[in-house]
């Protein structure tokens, strides 16, 4: 956040760690060829295990292994049991995934708000600069003032300025 008291990261990464990051995670699915994307509606409508009905399913997984006889005999108690073992197995894996997901979401979010506090502080001081009559500050601030004001309107961590 360049000579602003609070700078919480200041790190960078070069590109042999940023293709190796990248030829790593291409790896993990690489190695699971078979994962699935679902669309919006399938998301929505499927029903889902939890915490509640995932002892449920272990439960009547145990029923219909002990009890064959009560179901017919295109009911294939393996395949359930191999979804609810892929299910587990999974779970592992997506936990660890959305640890390092809202580390690297929460890295970058917190290297964009220090670039843009900084970016902001710059037109803040270029704008009194400029306002002072210090030589070539008018072009410098009236350069970011373009761009400033084609952003819409302020975020939640900034105050606009009035150019």
């Amino acid at each position: 956040m360049g000579n602003l008291l609070s700078n919480r990261i200041s790190q960078s990464i070069s590109a042999a760690e940023k293709t190796a990051v990248i030829d790593d995670l291409n790896k993990v699915e690489a190695d699971l060829p078979w994962l699935t994307g679902l669309n919006v509606d399938e998301r929505s409508s499927l029903p889902k295990i939890n915490a509640v009905n995932r002892d449920f399913v272990a439960d009547a997984i145990d029923v219909i292994v002990n009890n064959p006889d009560f179901f017919p005999n295109y009911f294939v108690p393996a395949e359930m049991q191999k979804d609810f073992a892929l299910y587990n197995q999974l779970n592992e894996i997506v936990l660890v995934s959305e640890r390092v997901h809202e580390k690297l979401r929460d890295t970058q979010m917190l290297a964009g708000s220090e670039a843009y506090i900084a970016a902001l502080t710059a037109y803040r001081l270029l704008q009194s600069a400029a306002q002072d009559g210090v030589p070539g500050a008018d072009a410098l601030y009236n350069r970011l003032r373009e761009r400033f004001a084609l952003q819409g309107g302020k975020t939640d961590n900034s105050t606009p300025v009035n150019p």
